[in-house]
């Protein structure tokens, strides 16, 4: 069989990618400050050299994980609002959506080792937060089409409402990943059903 030639830039996004990969695999298994360059390069059958062209370093190269993380966590999101459903199936959706997090997002380590690192390197929390405010902005968005779809105004402003969300999310996730013995899926889902009924759906219960 024939192989097929790559072109310079397919050949440097694969490049990427598997770098990419090997980061991920690493970070989790090491977290950011024990995982090294050279794990990383050597991990993905790469040269220090070649981890250098595509990345200025490791934090370089964790953003490019969260927002590889995000987009595929949007895709998702998206999904919810791609047909005309009822209400009460929309509703369902977002329930369902933010309940499966703690099993499916299997990154989310990730997130955590990102906050601990712009807690401690001003250069790093400067292009995180400029990130995570993104992801707030994004999220007061679908917000605001969520309760233009539905016809019920949230009780606080979209921007507020996805400061509050992301955190309450953020630390069930934490809790589940530290305590899956005690913080199961039934009490997420739990959880999250009370909060979104309370404060997203307007509904008493």
């Amino acid at each position: 069989m024939k192989r097929i030639r790559l072109t310079r830039e397919q050949s440097r996004d694969q490049t990427r990618e598997r770098l990419l990969d090997a980061a991920q695999a690493m970070f989790m298994k090491k977290g950011f400050v024990g995982a090294s360059v050279e794990d990383i390069a050597h991990a993905a059958g790469y040269t220090r050299g070649a981890f250098y062209s595509n990345f200025s370093g490791k934090s370089d190269l964790l953003v490019e994980l969260l927002r590889r993380d995000h987009e595929a966590m949007q895709t998702d999101l998206r999904a919810i609002f791609e047909t005309e459903v009822s209400r009460e199936q929309m509703e369902a959706r977002v329930l369902a959506y933010y309940s499966r997090m703690p099993q499916d997002n299997k990154v989310f380590l990730l997130w955590v080792e990102a906050k601990l690192l712009a807690a401690r390197d001003a250069r790093f929390r400067v292009r995180f937060n400029a990130f995570m405010k993104e992801k707030r902005e994004s999220l007061a968005a679908y917000i605001e089409e969520f309760a233009a779809r539905v016809g019920t105004p949230v009780p606080l402003e979209p921007e507020l409402l996805s400061v509050g969300l992301m955190g309450l999310c953020d630390g069930v996730q934490f809790l589940a990943t530290a305590d899956p013995q005690h913080v199961t899926p039934s009490v997420v889902e739990a959880v999250l059903a009370s909060f979104f009924a309370r404060v997203v759906f307007g509904r008493d219960a």
